[in-house]
């Protein structure tokens, strides 16, 4: 059984770095750089925990009534069932009791229907990031 939470330890935040670099910098070729942007002390992180270990994570930004959602990742072994839309519906659960009154990210157009399917509409044109194509989506939470 998967458990979707925020971070409470130093640790599980240490396990979402790293399993971001297996996706972002391994798997898809991202500069370690671009996905250690800075913003992660200050990020609330979740993830979700299977077996004792971090097998799922995004994180929060929050700015002024924005909630902004980075860095989504499962492990790839987990991935079509359903992780993400846990991590996804948990995320919001933890903005909209932040305060946010919306909720924003960059989806990557080859995940832009889980997105979808959890209420997220595409605002503006295709993009690329780091060499990936992107969409921004929002969702309003308010």
């Amino acid at each position: 059984m998967t458990e979707v939470k925020v971070a409470t330890s130093s640790s599980e935040v240490d396990e979402a770095l790293e399993l971001r670099r297996r996706v972002y910098v391994d798997e898809q070729g991202v500069t370690l750089e671009a996905d250690r942007d800075g913003l992660d002390p200050g990020a609330l992180h979740v993830v979700a925990i299977d077996a004792g270990r971090v097998v799922g994570t995004c994180r929060l930004v929050f700015e002024d009534d924005l909630a902004r959602l980075g860095r989504m990742a499962v492990d790839n072994e987990l991935r079509g069932r359903g992780i993400g839309a846990e991590i996804l519906a948990a995320a919001e659960r933890e903005a909209r009791a932040a305060g946010a009154a919306r909720i924003r990210l960059h989806s990557q157009t080859a995940a832009r229907s889980l997105y979808e399917r959890g209420g997220f509409q595409i605002r503006g044109e295709e993009f690329m990031e780091e060499g990936i194509p992107h969409v921004t989506m929002e969702k309003p939470l308010a």
